[in-house]
């Protein structure tokens, strides 16, 4: 019988192609229908492995989550950028490849964003998530995240709601 091993670390540069891969089909794939196809394929784009591997050496915090040895989804976090929010700490993208979604790993992803907030010292966590992202709402509410901001964002002249979770 083969084991399988499944596990949380923080990314290193050259992790950067497969987070890049990881960016790009879970970004398609959450957002098609909601951001307007060319703002999203211009996000996409920029975001490719070089982006990646300089964020990492810039020490953005990275969390990937590997199944099997095979990068299955990332993190990143740091402090909350909203100073008139109650919460230190901020995840602010927790993506998974959509073959990996539904399995339990984004909680994992999640749990262990959020430990790693806690063992930097930052009190309670806030993440963002586009309104219009029902399955994203559903794993935060799931996860015992409420709503208590919102705000806006724009892409190519579509403006769409976005709230804010928090866990204390």
């Amino acid at each position: 019988m083969a084991m399988i091993t499944i596990g949380t670390r923080r990314a290193e540069p050259s992790d950067a192609k497969a987070i890049a891969a990881v960016h790009d089909a879970a970004w398609l794939n959450a957002y098609a229908g909601i951001v307007p196809h060319a703002a999203l394929n211009r996000m996409v784009r920029r975001r490719g492995e070089r982006w990646w591997a300089e964020a990492i050496h810039r020490s953005t915090l990275v969390l990937v989550i590997e199944v099997g040895g095979v990068i299955a989804g990332y993190a990143t976090i740091g402090r909350n950028r909203v100073s008139t929010l109650p919460f230190e700490g901020e995840v602010y993208e927790l993506y998974l490849k959509p073959e990996y979604q539904g399995i339990g790993l984004g909680e994992r992803l999640f749990l262990a964003a959020r430990g790693e907030l806690k063992r930097r010292g930052l009190k309670g966590a806030v993440v963002w998530v586009l309104a219009d992202n029902q399955p994203a709402i559903g794993f935060y509410e799931n996860a015992g995240g409420r709503a208590i901001a919102e705000g806006a964002e724009q892409f190519d002249g579509k403006r769409l709601r976005k709230l804010a979770y928090a866990w204390n």
